[in-house]
């Protein structure tokens, strides 16, 4: 029963390394980075749903934090060019 939202995940996730690989331009890369980085969280949550361990669901949920904290990161290194705040002097 869960075994088709499982397959579709993962060719999801195989086709967003495809673009991370692939991708023209940064922003797609990272587009496909954030793709990757949801899919492995919705894994983990299934995962955990289907062998009755709740703690997947938290280790999911700090990946997804993590993925968003080096989203943010990248984003700002690029817009600015450095990772500190405040202005040059």
């Amino acid at each position: 029963m869960f075994s088709v939202p499982t397959v579709i995940i993962l060719i999801s996730i195989t086709l967003a390394v495809y673009r991370a690989l692939k991708g023209p331009t940064v922003f797609d890369r990272l587009l496909a980075a954030n793709v990757i980085g949801t899919g492995t969280v919705m894994f983990l949550a299934l995962y955990g749903f289907l062998t009755g361990r709740p703690d997947f669901l938290d280790i999911g949920l700090t990946y997804l934090l993590l993925n968003l904290v080096g989203t943010l990161a990248v984003l700002k290194y690029f817009r600015y060019g450095s990772l500190g705040h405040g202005e040059e002097e």
